[in-house]
């Protein structure tokens, strides 16, 4: 059995949707802690309900997390068992918690961080990609065009998985963003856990086409993986698929698939069939 210090911020991760999701332990500090720090008290306080817990509730998001901060170390000072809560997931990662924290370890006190629910790794979970080459967690890209296009434009050179957060009202706007990605697949995650979750995967083009096909799908939150860019074969690998495609196909066709499969650059491939055209 863990022993909970006093004096102690406890960084404790809630459920994204389904309540079933806490976690034991976050139970039992939530009930242990002097004080719940929470980033919206209205959705605490309906969350604690649900179990039975009753706590003073402390707002602390995004627009005072650095003057609330005093308050938590003085409390801390004080030896009381201080617990942080985001309105779902765990903090300090694309919500609230960062600033406090790195308070907190700055004034010489202790942060113990309760794992859960995490969109990131459901998300990821259920995107089947394998092998070992890891991911990057993006998170919210810009809101601005400009900047998200920019963004986007970024991606492509990621040969990673690649994480992305986006909320219902920005989801079109980020779709239509994402159609230069071409076929890289991208695994959408909406209203995981929740009663309508609904997950699918699709060629980044086709996402716009994907949630223009229900109403539905541009409402809930979004946790979506952009699958690792396929690994180029060698150039004469694309060179080859090319010829068999040209037999069979027009230029253009031919080209966009021999890209496709292979990796190889279109604009090389495009010279290339041009090539093969005129010496035919």
């Amino acid at each position: 059995m863990q022993h909970y210090p006093e004096g102690m911020l406890y960084v404790v991760a809630t459920p994204i949707g389904n309540l079933a999701d806490i976690s034991l332990r976050a139970l039992h500090v939530l009930q242990l802690a002097s004080v719940i720090a929470c980033e919206d008290t209205r959705h605490t306080q309906g969350l604690l309900r649900q179990f039975g817990i009753e706590k003073t509730l402390l707002a602390v998001h995004e627009h005072n997390e650095s003057e609330a901060a005093v308050g938590i170390i003085e409390r801390l000072q004080r030896g009381e068992r201080v617990a942080y809560v985001s309105d779902a997931g765990t903090p300090a990662v694309s919500d609230p918690g960062a600033r406090l924290v790195a308070a907190v370890r700055a004034a010489g006190l202790g942060v113990m961080p309760l794992p859960g629910a995490s969109s990131v790794t459901t998300a990821l979970s259920a995107a089947g990609i394998a092998g070992g080459s890891g991911f990057v967690f993006a998170g919210f890209l810009p809101s601005k065009a400009g900047e998200r296009d920019q963004a986007v434009v970024q991606l492509q050179s990621e040969a990673r998985a690649v994480v992305i957060l986006e909320a219902p009202h920005r989801i079109e706007a980020l779709a239509q963003a994402m159609a230069p990605l071409g076929a890289r697949l991208l695994t959408v995650g909406r209203e995981l856990t929740k009663q309508f979750e609904e997950i699918a995967t699709v060629a980044a083009d086709q996402f716009a086409a994907w949630l223009a096909g229900s109403p539905q799908r541009t409402r809930g939150e979004f946790a979506l993986v952009l699958h690792p860019a396929p690994q180029a074969l060698p150039q004469d690998d694309g060179q080859r698929v090319l010829g068999l495609l040209l037999a069979q196909l027009p230029l253009k066709t031919a080209v966009k698939l021999a890209a496709d499969i292979t990796g190889a650059p279109r604009n090389d491939l495009y010279e290339a069939a041009l090539k093969l055209k005129n010496s035919d």
